[in-house]
C-alpha cells in the first residue's frame, strides 16, 4: 500500500523523524486555515501517489492568503499523470541549504536490507544512479544486526553529507530504518532530506510502501487506505480478496500465480495489447472465486476482452473449467473471454468447455494463441 505524502510524514512522525509542521485540507478555505495556524510563508502540495507533481504544477510556494487560495483552487481538481487531486498537504516553507537522499528498501537477491544515500537530492534517484552512480553511497545491511548510530554515522560520511549535517542526518537514518523495519515498510524513502542554514536536517517529502503482508499486525493502518480516493476497481478487488491492481489497458488478465499473471500482461504487450489489470487468484479457482474476479473486471468500462490464462498444478483444470461454466451463469459478460488452460486434467478441462464455446467464449491452446486472440477481440 502506498501512502501520500501526508500519510507518510504522519508515519514518520511516530519513529520521531523531524518533519515540516503542516496539515491536510479539502477545500480551499481548510488550506488557509491550515496556512494560518502554521505560518507564512507556505507550500501548497498536491497529494497523489505519483512523482513530477512540481512539473505539473501541483506544487506551489503561498506567501499570503490570497496566493493561498489562488494555488489551492488551481491544484484541488489537477489532473496529474490520471491522478485527480482531491486533498492537499499545506506545510510551512523551510529555507534550505542543501538537499539529500535516503531510502530504505529490500535487496531481495541478497536477502538483506538496503539503505541508498546521496548527497544529490532533489531530483530522482534514478536520474543520479545513471548519471552519477558513485553519487550513491549504498549500505546492504544485515536484518539480523540492524543499523545502529556508528555505521550510520560512517556511511553518512562516505556519501558526502556536509558535516554540519552529519550528526543529526545518522540520528535519523537509525530513526527511518526502524520506521522502515518495525513500521513493516517495503520502501521508506526521503527525497529531499534537507539541510537547513540553520543547520537542522529533517524529511521535506516522504515516500512510503506498506507491506501489505504484515496489515494483520496494524489494525492502524486503516486509517490510511483513504478508501474516498482510492481505484474503485481496487476497492471492490479488496473487498472480494482478491489480488488485483487495476491498469489502464482494455485486455482484463485472471491468472493463477503472480509469475503467471505477470508473464500474461508481459505477452499481452508483446502482441501489441495493453492489460487492463494484474489478477492474481492464487491456486483457488473454483466457481466463487472465479466468479468474483469477472465481476471485478466485467465492472471496468475500459475492458472489451478477458483473457483467463490458468495453469495446473495443485489446481485442477477441470475444476477450473467447471468455476468457469459456474461463474458465468453467475455473471452477465459484457466483453468475449478467451482462455488458455494447461496444466493437470487439461483434457478433462477442455472437454467440459467445449459444448459451451461460442463466439463469446473460445479456447486456444497457447499462451501466445490466447494473447493474440484476446489483443484482436479488444480491437
Amino acid at each position: 500500500m502506498d501512502l501520500f505524502e501526508y500519510q507518510g510524514k504522519q508515519y514518520f512522525a511516530r519513529y520521531g523523524i523531524p518533519v515540516s509542521p503542516g496539515g491536510v485540507a479539502d477545500t480551499v478555505e481548510e488550506a488557509l486555515g491550515v496556512a494560518e495556524r502554521v505560518g507564512f510563508p507556505v507550500v501548497v502540495k498536491a497529494q497523489v501517489k505519483v512523482g513530477g507533481r512540481g512539473k505539473a504544477g501541483g506544487v506551489k510556494l503561498a506567501t499570503t492568503p490570497d496566493e493561498v487560495r489562488t494555488h489551492a483552487r488551481g491544484i484541488l481538481g489537477l489532473d496529474i499523470k490520471g491522478h485527480v487531486v482531491q486533498r492537499l498537504w499545506v506545510e510551512h516553507a523551510s529555507e534550505i541549504a542543501k538537499e539529500y537522499y535516503a531510502s530504505f528498501t529490500l535487496d531481495r537477491p541478497n536477502k538483506a536490507h538496503l539503505g541508498m544515500l546521496s548527497a544529490q537530492g532533489g531530483v530522482e534517484i534514478e536520474v543520479v544512479a545513471a548519471e552519477n552512480p558513485e553519487a550513491i553511497a549504498m549500505l546492504p545491511i544485515d536484518p539480523v544486526r540492524g543499523l545502529d548510530v556508528a555505521t550510520a554515522r560512517r556511511w553518512v560520511a562516505d556519501a558526502g553529507l556536509d558535516e554540519a549535517a552529519r550528526a543529526q542526518a545518522a540520528d535519523l537514518l537509525v530513526a527511518l530504518y526502524r520506521c522502515y523495519t518495525e513500521g513493516d515498510c517495503d520502501l521508506a524513502e526521503i527525497n529531499p532530506l534537507i539541510l537547513t542554514p540553520g543547520g537542522e536536517v529533517h524529511a521535506l517529502d516522504a515516500k512510503v510502501t506498506l507491506d501489505d503482508n504484515a496489515a494483520f499486525r496494524h489494525p492502524e493502518w486503516d486509517e490510511f487506505r483513504g478508501d474516498e480516493f482510492e481505484d474503485p476497481r481496487e476497492r471492490r478487488a479488496r473487498e472480494k480478496g482478491l489480488n488485483y491492481i487495476g491498469l489502464d489497458g482494455s485486455v482484463g488478465i485472471i491468472a493463477n500465480g503472480a509469475g503467471l499473471a505477470m508473464s500474461t500482461l508481459d505477452v499481452v504487450n508483446q502482441v501489441g495489447g495493453s492489460a487492463a489489470n494484474f489478477l492474481d487468484i492464487g491456486g483457488g479457482a473454483n466457481a466463487d472465486v472465479m466468479a468474483a474476479a469477472l465481476e471485478v473486471i466485467n465492472a471496468d468500462p475500459k475492458v472489451r476482452s478477458i483473457f483467463v490464462n490458468i495453469f495446473g498444478g495443485i489446481t485442477r483444470v477441470d475444476e477450473v473449467a467447471q468455476g468457469v461454466l459456474e461463474a458465468l451463469a453467475r455473471v452477465e459478460i459484457a466483453s468475449p473471454i478467451v482462455l488458455r488452460l494447461d496444466g493437470t486434467n487439461a483434457v478433462e478441462g477442455r472437454a467440459i468447455l467445449a459444448p459451451h464455446l461460442n463466439d463469446r467464449l473460445v479456447t486456444e491452446p497457447t499462451m501466445l494463441e490466447a494473447a493474440r486472440r484476446a489483443v484482436a477481440l479488444a480491437r
